[in-house]
């Protein structure tokens, strides 16, 4: 147990007003994945889901706002709950209520609510980054999520990822989840476009690299040299646009088997990754 006191409040109703941030999660979900909504950047809020996920947020730059939990976690979570900031609510709630209030079975047994705060802007990351990845109209949270756990395990420290307006939300609870919490320490912002982000980019320094299938494009291996150096990574679909393409300074390929045309967004970001910095 921390040495500094929890502030627990139990709450029996799904309904309570207190927990309003965590309710209907199942349903706001269906309607981004479906197109029908975007994710809402501009709420204030977003969800973290899950031990790790949670520990991340306690440890990162976001302030937790509140956190929901099972009796068993909030238990056995005690000495991880002792980092947040004095008086932060944990609301204790049975696992039937909280996914009565959520709206789908919560296997993890912990939420919380984080402020977003004002975030970085793109020429804050761009003077603290050795290694960029700049994302172009990603729009899948698995991709997203993939892509900034490849950061953190393959970019260095001083990496950072930058999004172009289009992007999909990182701190949506699905993206936040599939990186494992790295969304939280891996620095990034949001570019005004695309354009003016490569070209800053280019004037800090950075040797800018695009991704790309296209055959004329030189293999990664060939790509020598240190020094900063950004990767610029195309949507799902379309792949590096026709203004991504003319604005890098070169375009590499990873070498695939005859009759692939492609890879997974997420898993070439990690394949790139390893070679450059290797």
């Amino acid at each position: 147990m921390s040495g500094r006191a929890l502030n627990i409040i139990d709450v029996d109703d799904a309904g309570d007003g207190r927990v309003a941030p965590y309710m209907n999660l199942k349903d706001a979900h269906l309607a981004v994945t479906r197109g029908e909504t975007p994710a809402d950047e501009a709420a204030g809020l977003f969800i973290a889901e899950g031990v790790l996920v949670v520990e991340a947020a306690i440890g990162s730059r976001y302030r937790v706002q509140s956190v929901l939990a099972t009796p068993g976690r909030v238990e056995s979570l005690a000495g991880m709950l002792g980092g947040l900031a004095p008086g932060t609510p944990v609301y204790r709630m049975a696992r039937g209520a909280i996914e009565q209030a959520v709206g789908f079975d919560l296997h993890r047994g912990i939420l919380a609510a984080c402020e977003r705060g004002a975030g970085l802007t793109a020429r804050e990351v761009i003077e603290q980054s050795e290694t960029l990845v700049v994302l172009e109209d990603l729009s899948n949270h698995d991709n997203m999520g993939g892509i900034f756990r490849n950061v953190a395990a393959l970019a260095g420290e001083r990496a950072g990822v930058l999004l172009s307006p289009r992007c999909c939300d990182p701190l949506y609870r699905k993206a936040i989840r599939v990186s494992m919490g790295h969304v939280l320490r891996v620095a990034f912002a949001r570019l005004e476009s695309l354009a003016s982000g490569l070209e800053a980019i280019g004037a800090a320094g950075f040797d800018v690299v695009g991704l790309s299938p296209a055959a004329s494009a030189a293999a990664i291996e060939e790509v020598e040299g240190a020094g900063r150096r950004a990767l610029v990574l195309g949507s799902e679909g379309e792949g590096l646009s026709a203004e991504g393409r003319a604005r890098v300074g070169r375009l590499v390929r990873i070498p695939m088997a005859p009759g692939i045309d492609s890879l997974n967004v997420s898993v070439a970001c990690g394949i790139a990754l390893h070679r450059l910095r290797g």
